[in-house]
């Protein structure tokens, strides 16, 4: 199988209360639609083959001899087919009357997990022992894990009815923590709050234990008697809701990344107790095909999937910064931010921040103080939006010609003027940042760096210049959180001059403005360097957080951006984006300090770690399994 994903689906038939064999063929066309999906795991709700009203006649014999012939019809009907269904039904263990689900796959009954806590009159609690039942080969236990053959990291567990609803974890807990997969099937009624409870339930034990869940609860209409029943299936993954149905014949199918959930569980530890499981038993064909995706991925990762919980999520992240601003300059008795503003998108945001942060220390705005800095490169546009966006906040705007200073340094060095080399483009960064540090001495200010995390992890910064601050409030941040919260911020603002040059400053091209330019035009971009930093980002989420391969992060890539870029195009960047995460560390690990604002970072004392001399040579062929 290619990249850990594997296809699963919860799916909730219409079927008939106490009709077994009506029942068994309703469970036998849905595994065998399943089956041409390319379904590897699927999950029934809970009684499965009788429904979950039969009350009393749950004790019956004619109805326990019903369920298991529509069991046995069923283990008879997956023969030869490659989909391990957990179907439920009452079932006798003596005198123990158990709600069960029965592992079946290719002909066999694999095992019988029984609901492990009684439910009111009617199901026992389960033995706390593996059993067999009168000449059966397979156990009976809540303890039981089945796992893949050709894919050791699939283990699935599965729960039922009244462990859904315990307080604490229904099943033992070593074996929900070994399971990568989590079946639930459910026993619930439709009530006017059970979708948004099941999905709550399902996000948090999905980001609690690091795991896919499927969860299918009674089909669509059921009974009528008490209750009424909605057919809700779901799927999840770490948190995040990927598959949701609700109605007749419910069939919720997407893709688990089983190798996303192994990489969370080595990071966080502790969630392999084997010799605490009562079993573990195979399943699956020795190889496993390509799996197809269907599930959708966000292009950008580091932003809410819903755009209506983007404003509340730049709300946050502001707050963020501008807290961890003013506590930097309280600690440090700092009554002044400086700042070099250039008309980039990330120096307009921390010129923001600063305005924020005085304000909130009861400060005038004027104590902010935004230096522009021209030189050779820089044109009218971006100096105008710097000026425009920096006095529409009430700072006070300076204007620094550095081209004379830098012209006298290359002069100290023996530089050529018209040598376009690395020290011409360099020298630049560095005057403007002695410019700002000194400014930062003389006001009793601080010097507030702009650069993202995306251009950290790029190493698309001068050393010792754009590269050093004193405190940086965008060190967080990747390039598209910092277009996010600019753009926030235009929304929000009624004051027309700034939303203009807002909207203006997101509508310029990335540059770092160091080579001579013609006509007042933008000439050097970044992204022609470096590459889309929407895509740069989407790397770094999916290679550097989730711990993914470079060839499989290529295939995330085609399927969340489509026709956008070609293949040669995303192979080029992520080729490009392997070398500079080698090559440029040793300017991440001298960073300054600045606040997070997710789980990741690329600061030396907290964040992502590597040598400053390490190779990428593995990352790179791994690239070349993509021809």
């Amino acid at each position: 199988m290619k990249n850990g994903f594997i296809k699963v689906a919860a799916a909730a038939p219409v079927i008939r209360v106490c009709d077994c064999d009506y029942n068994a063929d309703r469970v036998i066309e849905t595994i065998e639609k399943a089956d041409r999906l390319g379904v590897k795991v699927l999950a029934f709700p809970a009684l499965t083959l009788t429904g979950v009203e039969c009350r009393d006649l749950f004790r019956h014999r004619v109805l326990l001899d019903g369920a298991r012939a529509a069991l046995e019809k069923v283990r008879e009907a997956t023969r030869g087919k490659d989909v391990l269904a957990f179907v439920g039904l009452p079932y006798e263990l003596g005198t123990t009357l158990l709600s069960a689900a029965a592992a079946v796959y290719d002909g066999e009954i694999l095992g019988l997990v029984p609901q492990s806590r009684a439910d009111g009159s009617r199901f026992r609690q389960a033995p706390k022992y593996p059993a067999a039942l009168d000449d059966e080969a397979f156990p009976v236990s809540a303890g039981l894990l089945f796992e893949h053959r050709a894919l050791p990291g699939l283990k699935v567990a599965a729960e039922l009815g009244a462990d859904l609803r315990a307080v604490t974890p229904p099943c033992v807990d070593a074996v929900l923590e070994g399971a990568t997969l989590i079946v639930q099937m459910a026993d619930f009624p439709q009530t006017v709050s059970s979708t948004a409870d099941a999905a709550l339930n399902l996000r948090y034990q999905s980001k609690r234990l690091a795991a896919g869940m499927l969860l299918a609860a009674p089909g669509k209409g059921e009974s009528s008697t008490d209750n009424s029943y909605s057919g809700l299936c779901m799927a999840a993954e770490n948190g995040a809701i990927l598959s949701e149905t609700e109605g007749e014949d419910s069939f919720a199918v997407t893709e688990i990344d089983v190798e996303y959930l192994l990489n969370l569980r080595r990071e966080r530890g502790g969630f392999d107790r084997d010799s605490e499981f009562d079993g573990v038993r195979l399943w699956g064909r020795e190889e496993l095909a390509d799996t197809s995706l269907a599930r959708r991925f966000n292009k950008h990762p580091h932003l809410p999937a819903d755009p209506a919980d983007l404003p509340a999520y730049c709300e946050r992240v502001l707050d963020i910064q501008v807290s961890a601003l003013v506590k930097r300059m309280r600690y440090a008795g700092l009554d002044h931010c400086v700042v070099g503003i250039s008309g980039g998108v990330d120096s307009t945001l921390a010129v923001m921040v600063s305005a924020m942060a005085v304000r909130r220390m009861g400060l005038p705005a004027e104590n902010v103080i935004a230096c522009t800095m021209p030189c050779f490169g820089t044109s009218s546009r971006t100096k105008s939006n710097a000026v425009i966006v920096a006095e529409q906040w009430g700072c006070d705007v300076r204007v620094i010609d550095i081209t004379k200073a830098v012209l006298q340094h290359f002069d100290d060095i023996g530089h050529a003027h018209d040598d376009y080399s690395l020290a011409f483009e360099n020298a630049q960064a560095r005057e403007r940042t002695q410019v700002l540090m000194d400014i930062a001495n003389k006001v009793n200010g601080l010097d507030v760096g702009t650069e993202d995390l995306s251009e950290f992890i790029d190493g698309w910064c001068t050393y010792n210049g754009d590269h050093t601050s004193m405190y940086d409030v965008n060190l967080g941040l990747t390039k598209t959180q910092v277009r996010a919260n600019v753009s926030h911020i235009a929304a929000q603002t009624d004051d027309k001059v700034l939303k203009a040059a807002l909207y203006d400053v997101l509508d310029c091209p990335v540059t770092p403005e160091l080579l001579p330019i013609h006509d007042d035009m933008i000439e050097q971009k970044s992204e022609d360097a470096v590459g889309s930093y929407a895509l740069q980002d989407f790397f770094t989420h999916h290679i550097l957080i989730n711990g993914f391969a470079p060839s499989k992060v290529f295939r995330l890539a085609k399927a969340a951006y489509g026709d956008e870029f070609s293949d040669e195009e995303l192979k080029r960047w992520l080729t490009s984006w392997c070398k500079r995460l080698f090559s440029q560390q040793f300017k991440r690990s001298c960073l300054m300090d600045g606040p997070a604002v997710q789980s990741f970072t690329v600061s030396p004392r907290t964040g992502y770690r590597i040598p400053s001399d390490g190779e990428a040579a593995l990352f790179l062929k791994d690239l070349e399994k993509l021809g």
